[in-house]
């Protein structure tokens, strides 16, 4: 028989008793049924937990894993689907991607000594949501360099000799950079005048590279925002609007997600991963 721990996906507030019904039937990491841990007598913030087969969580497994981008989108998935099934009910405070304990009476122990905490930042973040706002420049990167100037020592038809034609295609592509590093600040302004109207709190991510950067172009701006929900598609539209007239900038905005990037209690440490 396999051994199992528990895999814990969030702290929340189930002041009404409903959230049991809303996780009912709904998979959790590696598909087990997802339930809720409690304090006896404080049972109003809760730890959705679900539990995880030990040989796939313990250390050296999971960096192998981490490896691993079809294992690790499944386990995203399914930590995010319960979050989100959560976070249609009531605040939440989502814990980081694998988050494991040895069983549940260590989540409830960690409970009981952090309930204050996280009672209080649960009602800070109540009624609130995370929108992402990433800005990227997309004019040609200077390095992509053109064609090899053609050695025919002809004229081209805009009359330049084939090198000098190759200097200004090259001249005129740093400028249209130049350019939109200058737009893409220009958005950021208009983005953060947005966030001074309506959001609350901001968390500066490092920009994405790589796989992780979506779509084309270089990530020069990626940002969260806490927006209180009657705000919540205000803040959006005038974000969705701040590359409007700057060439070679795009602004990409995600969300409205629970508060992932604003769930960190600033009274206790970061939940860490117990290993067996």
């Amino acid at each position: 028989m396999t051994e199992a721990i528990t895999y814990a996906y969030a702290v929340a507030r189930d002041a009404d008793g409903s959230l049991e019904e809303a996780l009912s039937g709904l998979p959790g990491v590696a598909e087990a049924p997802v339930h809720l841990v409690r304090v006896e007598h404080s049972d109003d913030v809760v730890v959705a937990v679900s539990p995880v087969p030990e040989r796939d969580f313990q250390e050296a497994a999971l960096r192998t894993h981490l490896e691993d981008l079809d294992w690790l989108e499944s386990v995203a998935r399914a930590h995010h689907r319960v979050i989100e099934a959560l976070a249609a009910r009531t605040a939440v405070l989502p814990l980081r991607l694998a988050t494991v304990y040895l069983d549940d009476e260590r989540v409830r122990l960690m409970l009981r000594a952090r309930y204050e905490a996280f009672a209080g930042r649960l009602s800070d973040l109540a009624a609130q949501v995370e929108w992402g706002v990433k800005i990227y420049v997309e004019a040609a990167a200077e390095s992509e360099s053109p064609a090899a100037p053609p050695t025919d020592a002809g004229l081209t038809d805009a009359g330049l000799s084939p090198g000098r034609a190759y200097l200004s295609q090259r001249r005129a592509q740093r400028h249209a950079r130049e350019d939109a590093y200058r737009g893409a600040e220009q958005a950021a302004e208009r983005v953060e005048a947005a966030a001074h109207a309506y959001a609350v709190d901001r968390v500066q991510h490092r920009p994405q590279q790589g796989e992780l950067a979506r779509g084309p172009g270089e990530n020069v701006i990626n940002d969260a925002y806490l927006v209180p929900l009657q705000h919540a598609e205000d803040f959006r539209a005038d974000a969705m609007q701040a590359a409007e007239g700057l060439p070679g900038v795009r602004v990409e905005v995600t969300g409205p997600w629970a508060p992932y990037s604003f769930a960190t209690l600033a009274e206790a440490e970061p939940l860490k991963r117990a290993t067996p």
